[in-house]
């Protein structure tokens, strides 16, 4: 079982940076795929990108790539999301999320079904 807790959303203006953190809980954080999605009013939840078990490759959705980073760090059992040149359109609520990592590595990382935890999610807001 895995717990996740994001962190670190907020209210920023176009073109500001903020960093969201998703802690986990237990201790097999290091075989987990991770990934990011985001959900804005009244659209479906989108994929962002998603990290490997060691952090060495990730993926990212077309629309945020060059802009958006993830990260993880296996010791602290976090994930981050740095965001930079923030666009209105990127408001909403931000979510991570886990699955097994598999000798698929991030193929298939966009689709949400696949996930088995979640976490609650945090709010980010960029004003024009």
């Amino acid at each position: 079982q895995v717990q996740l807790v994001e962190s670190g959303g907020g209210l920023v203006q176009a073109g500001g940076s903020l960093r969201l953190s998703c802690a986990a809980s237990g201790r097999t954080f290091s075989r987990y795929t991770m990934g990011w999605f985001r959900q804005a009013p009244g659209k479906e939840r989108e994929f962002v990108g998603a990290i490997n078990w060691s952090g060495g490759s990730t993926y990212y959705a077309d629309s945020v790539k060059g802009r958006f980073t993830i990260s993880r760090d296996n010791a602290k059992n976090t994930v981050y999301l740095q965001m930079n040149s923030l666009k209105p359109e990127d408001t909403a609520i931000y979510s991570c999320a886990a699955i097994r990592a598999s000798a698929n590595g991030l193929a298939y990382a966009e689709i949400e079904t696949r996930y088995e935890y979640w976490g609650q999610g945090t709010q980010v807001t960029v004003s024009s």
